[in-house]
């Protein structure tokens, strides 16, 4: 390293520790790089400016990394540099500060595995949730070494930094004031520049997502997502007038059989049916934890990892052509009760003021149905019980609490642990919570109420454990392995559940919540999004298997149409089988809402902007098209108006 002016060697140590922060932090980088090597663009111009991007977002990271150092380096008297207290607390923080970013940068390693992305929101509600996070690390990787590793790194660089004498240096060195000016003000300006002109997704720089996401800085990428979780519709997206907007959706959404209220800015109507409706049958709804199309042999998969569910889309009115809203399972929550297009930053099941909405459960309720939601860990996690408690549904789940709020009026109720024969950080496994849920549609049954049951799994998850001897693929080794063994587990709900006297009057609905995967190297990963759905159980004449393009939302309204049932609707969903059905999906991150119609993809991303593609189903790739405005309002009518009436408090 080139030697330090002596005047400034009182910060040799944080020279050095900025260097080597760059150095590392660009190693990941082109870590990233090869690991993506087949998806990533490495022309040598879009290489480059990757490195380069990089390392200016690095910068910024740094700086804020070392300002606090920076202002104790330039506060601090001179008779105190060398003493012992100095030594203690540069010893001490720049220690556990290494250990830190090295444990970060493994951190970093894992997260692009399982998530091909850098540090986002999906990471600061991890660092909410500790237990089920730390549970899950434990469960899933050898934590003694890990952190005998990451110990022994810091070691190793601290080392590093003593042979290069940057600790003597900085022990002994003198620093005039207009020394310690010349650095803290720069460092103080640098800061600011950063904070408030520099936002992270000015990363993005690319059209291939790989690129731009190698960009970022894992570090800044996170606390960007922790300062903007929620974003208002017509602060950062393209937005037109809002009576345009609603008189758009209406059109969309209008139907022989149904008539709106009276109120501009509404979607509610009435919804009836030609025939009477048919008598009350039960449900149990199950989503299933990252369930994707292609794991399934009925769409490709030659792994024979979903015998049972293969063999249900023969029997069962089958959705071919069905999308996920989202990447997340609170996403998916959202999509299935709230039948809601996917709103700009966090799902609607972890914000505020979310509670009696107008969801699925309002239109059972209506009919006197017994609500209950099942799920095999602490429903704490992702805000879930407060949101389905706070919307009518009676929990049950592994918490240890039994209160859940002064405000929510609901019922809550422990999965024991004599009914517990597997558990992992996620909660306990597949057949122990279907197994719960039979024993409380038992008593529902005994006390002749209709029920409607909403199961979340759990098991196709990390640490992708489950009970031994179920399956012929060892537990904890495998997706594949959690997948076939959520498979087996529902065989063996049905096998229990024909046994029961509800069965014949009760219709099974099975859907994920999302994919396995939803990353790939253009804006959105479309086929990441094809997730399988089910209704079972129906009379045989009904069964079908539906082609037509469709979305999460679109599942309820389909179902109490195949029910006869007559409800109250604000939902943007519309049932599937109506003649006049048009085809469409709706999707996004937490950033980038889209709608797909067919092969047609348009993308709405935050600073205003928007982009249109052609997708090829055969290679999963978007091909930028001339835009089509008809098609930009109407992506934009059912964004706007789904925020706007969370945001107003109309779907209460």
């Amino acid at each position: 390293m080139k030697k330090l002016s002596p005047k400034y060697g009182r910060y040799s140590l944080l020279l050095h520790f900025a260097i080597w922060f760059l150095i590392l932090s660009q190693c990941l980088r082109i870590c990233f790089f090869v690991w993506q090597y087949n998806e990533v663009s490495l022309n040598v111009i879009d290489f480059l400016r990757t490195l380069i991007t990089g390392l200016f977002f690095d910068l910024g990271t740094v700086v804020f990394i070392t300002i606090f150092g920076i202002l104790y380096y330039s506060i601090i008297p001179n008779k105190w540099i060398g003493s012992v207290l100095d030594k203690i607390l540069i010893y001490f923080f720049t220690s556990l500060t290494v250990f830190v970013l090295v444990f970060t940068f493994f951190a970093e390693l894992t997260f692009w595995d399982e998530f091909k992305t850098r540090f986002n929101f999906i990471a600061v509600d991890y660092l909410i949730y500790t237990h089920e996070v730390v549970a899950n690390i434990k469960q899933s990787y050898p934590l003694p070494v890990l952190i005998g590793g990451v110990l022994l790194l810091t070691l190793a660089f601290l080392f590093l930094f003593y042979k290069n004498k940057a600790f003597t240096t900085t022990f002994n060195a003198k620093a005039s004031l207009k020394t310690r000016l010349s650095v803290l003000l720069p460092t103080v300006f640098t800061a600011l520049f950063f904070a408030f002109f520099i936002t992270n997704n000015q990363a993005e720089w690319s059209s291939n997502r790989y690129n731009s996401e190698i960009s970022k800085s894992g570090i800044y990428s996170f606390f960007a997502a922790f300062r903007n979780n929620q974003m208002k519709y017509v602060d950062f997206y393209t937005s037109i007038d809002n009576n345009k907007a609603f008189g758009i959706i209406k059109k969309k959404l209008a139907a022989p059989n149904s008539v709106y209220s009276k109120k501009n800015y509404s979607i509610h109507r009435k919804i009836t049916d030609s025939l009477p409706s048919l008598k009350n049958k039960n449900v149990v709804f199950i989503l299933v934890e990252s369930l994707s199309g292609s794991f399934l042999k009925e769409f490709g998969n030659k792994e024979n990892i979903t015998p049972f569910l293969d063999s249900l889309a023969q029997k069962s009115v089958f959705f071919e052509n069905l999308y996920a809203t989202g990447t997340r399972t609170v996403r998916g929550m959202e999509a299935v009760t709230l039948c809601i297009p996917p709103t700009p930053g966090q799902s609607i099941v972890k914000r505020p003021n979310n509670q009696n909405l107008y969801t699925v459960c309002s239109v059972f309720k209506s009919r006197k149905y017994d609500c209950d939601f099942f799920y095999g860990g602490d429903g704490y996690f992702d805000n879930m019980n407060a949101y389905f408690g706070g919307n009518g549904f009676n929990i049950y789940d592994r918490g240890r609490g039994s209160v859940l709020s002064d405000e929510i009026k609901t019922v809550r109720n422990n999965i024991n642990d004599d009914e517990v024969t597997f558990e992992n950080a996620w909660g306990v496994c597949d057949e122990d919570i279907f197994n719960k849920m039979l024993k409380v549609a038992d008593v529902q049954y005994k006390n002749k109420k209709p029920f409607f049951n909403f199961v979340m799994t759990t098991s196709n998850h990390r640490p992708y454990t489950y009970p031994s001897g179920k399956i012929d693929i060892p537990s904890g080794t495998s997706r594949e392995g959690a997948v076939k063994y959520t498979d087996f587990a529902l065989k063996a709900l049905f096998k229990k559940a024909k046994t029961k006297p509800w069965f014949k009057n009760t219709v099974f609905v099975i859907i994920a919540d999302h994919c396995a995967s939803s990353a790939g190297k253009d804006e959105i990963d479309v086929a990441n999004y094809h997730i399988p759905a089910f209704i079972v159980n129906l009379p045989q004449e009904q069964n079908q298997k539906i082609t037509r393009q469709c979305s999460q939302i679109d599942l309820w309204p389909t179902l109490f149409s195949l029910f006869q049932w007559n409800y109250e609707s604000d939902f943007f969903g519309k049932n599937v089988l109506a003649p006049k059905f048009e085809e469409r999906a709706l999707m996004g991150t937490y950033r980038k809402l889209v709608l797909m119609k067919k092969e047609k993809v348009m993308i709405l991303s935050d600073q205003k902007k928007q982009a249109f593609y052609s997708w090829n189903k055969q290679d999963n790739s978007l091909t930028k098209i001339p835009m089509n405005h008809s098609f930009l309002e109407e992506t934009i009518s059912w964004y706007q108006t789904a925020d706007y009436l969370f945001t107003n408090k109309l779907l209460k």
